[in-house]
């Protein structure tokens, strides 16, 4: 066992870009993590694409699969590539649960709910149109949409490029046995999509039971929307699409619904009341339609979240966690409520429970319910303040948190408040540094993807008006070793390499199963 306490950092969503031009990164004032790049042996490693487990290098990392690979140092397929994966070779429509999806709505309607866009963080409209191709073929006869607004992980005014996309899929496929078409929708900040019951339960208003303001089209309701109120899609309030008055898509008795997205944060609270048992109590629904529910993917496999799905989760063995159990060593983590599943969840590969409830201690600081940009430094001061007692305790040998402000302000598009969520962070790796010297241990500081470091959308053409840009990046992100001399070997490394390096500064032999160690 380590006598020094190591502690790792995660700056969630601060990457590394030269350009100044709406880097809230690199035009923060951030002495602290300036100090550590110039005086400690540091690296960039790759936070997105196949060094995560996504489809491509042109696809933007995230927390989730971010996390998976920091703590179990590996590479798995991950969302979209492992629905890609699932839909490519046929097998998500031989599983059961497809099957049963069918045959229920024989005399109903299928539905499919979820983010509709070509980012490919939550979902990707081409997992959407294999649905309805498929479901065609197998026999459904009415097919409904129930669309989230994107402009946070493509362009903030992007949503009618892919309702009319969608929407020319849709007209090519339906005949005399075939109709489908867009039921409801809107922002996905405003309704369904987020970890806040208020707006899920705007959410089943407007898909399930067809109450709120109706539109004859999806691009009515948008251009509506946008000259009545300038807000950018993931905003957008809430729209239902009628005909003679009538909602064109209400869930009912019989009916099968899919939610297409495959990420599992944004997609629990809205599954829970679709597939909850009888104790739900987070609001009145009304009318409970007696329906087959499924999602793309099990969001949280420990829960049972949902109970039915389309494509089976990467089975993540020999994480980190497990095997410093294994070696007797006390861990610690601690975000707030924003990146708590991150720290524990996600970082365990998929997994709520603890290894060791001796062993591990988990910590959640409750977060603010209000918007980020009113609040950029978030809950970084409280964080910091039991995280740093943790490391004083001499309880823990390998100590981690997550600060979500570089992520979670930077998806606001709000340039100045984000260079407050980092300023807000670095003053805070200030005090974990210090407690870290009174401790003689060892602090590790990177992050899990970019997105405060690019905050404008690159204009298309000299002297265009710049547009706020809500992604993450494809940036590569610091790894710096403080109060340790080692040296960094030579390689592309990724955050797949982390848990290697991990064990040894803890001065521990890696599992043989992980990618080597970033440092010699």
């Amino acid at each position: 066992m380590s006598k020094r306490p190591v502690v790792l950092v995660v700056m969630d969503g601060v990457g590394i870009s030269n350009n100044e031009l709406g880097n809230a990164v690199k035009n923060a004032y951030t002495p602290t993590l300036d100090e550590l790049w110039k005086t400690c042996p540091h690296t960039e490693i790759k936070a997105h694409g196949l060094a995560v487990g996504l489809p491509s290098d042109g696809d933007m990392g995230n927390s989730e699969v971010g996390h998976n690979a920091l703590g179990c140092g590996q590479i798995y397929s991950q969302g979209a590539k492992l629905v890609n994966e699932s839909i490519s070779s046929g097998d998500m429509f031989t599983t059961e649960t497809w099957k049963e999806l069918i045959s229920n709505c024989e005399n109903g309607t299928m539905h499919f709910l979820g983010l509709l866009s070509d980012g490919n963080v939550h979902s990707h409209i081409n997992h959407l149109k294999s649905l309805l191709s498929q479901a065609k073929k197998d026999g459904v006869k009415e097919a409904r949409l129930h669309i989230l607004l994107d402009g946070r992980d493509v362009p903030e005014t992007s949503a009618l490029i892919y309702v009319d996309e969608i929407e020319a899929y849709m007209a090519a496929l339906n005949d005399d046995q075939f109709h489908a078409c867009i039921a409801s929708g809107g922002g996905r900040m405003n309704i369904t999509m987020e970890a806040n019951w208020a707006m899920v339960e705007k959410g089943w208003h407007t898909h399930v039971l067809g109450e709120g303001r109706m539109f004859a089209s999806a691009k009515e309701a948008i251009e509506t929307y946008r000259n009545e109120t300038g807000v950018v899609d993931q905003d957008l309030p809430p729209f239902v699409i009628a005909k003679d008055d009538q909602p064109v898509g209400t869930i009912e008795d019989g009916d099968s619904v899919i939610l297409f997205n495959f990420r599992g944060d944004r997609a629990q609270e809205i599954t829970l009341a679709f597939d909850g048992d009888e104790s739900f109590d987070k609001f009145d629904r009304v009318r409970i339609p007696k329906v087959m529910y499924a999602g793309m993917l099990q969001y949280d496999a420990d829960l049972n979240i949902p109970h039915h799905f389309l494509t089976y989760p990467p089975k993540i063995k020999f994480t980190l966690s497990e095997y410093l159990v294994n070696k007797g060593i006390r861990q610690y983590a601690i975000s707030e409520t924003q990146k708590f599943g991150h720290v524990t969840y996600f970082w365990n590969g998929n997994r709520s429970e603890k290894f060791d409830n001796e062993l591990e201690d988990f910590v959640e600081i409750k977060s603010d319910v209000v918007p980020f940009d009113q609040r950029p430094w978030m809950k970084s001061a409280e964080i910091t303040d039991v995280l740093v007692e943790a490391i004083l305790s001499g309880k823990y040998d390998f100590l981690r948190t997550n600060y979500p402000n570089g992520d979670m302000v930077g998806h606001t598009g709000d340039y100045e408040a984000t260079i407050i969520g980092v300023e807000a962070v670095d003053l805070n790796l200030k005090r974990i540094k210090k407690a870290v010297d009174a401790v003689n241990g060892i602090l590790i500081v990177t992050a899990d993807h970019g997105n405060a470091d690019e905050m404008y959308e690159k204009p298309k053409k000299e002297g265009a008006a710049l547009k706020a840009k809500t992604s993450h990046t494809l940036n590569k992100v610091p790894f710096i070793i403080y109060n340790r001399d080692v040296t960094m070997d030579e390689g592309d490394f990724g955050l797949a390499n982390v848990a290697s390096t991990v064990a040894k500064l803890l001065e521990l032999e890696p599992d043989s199963h992980w990618l080597p160690s970033i440092i010699k």
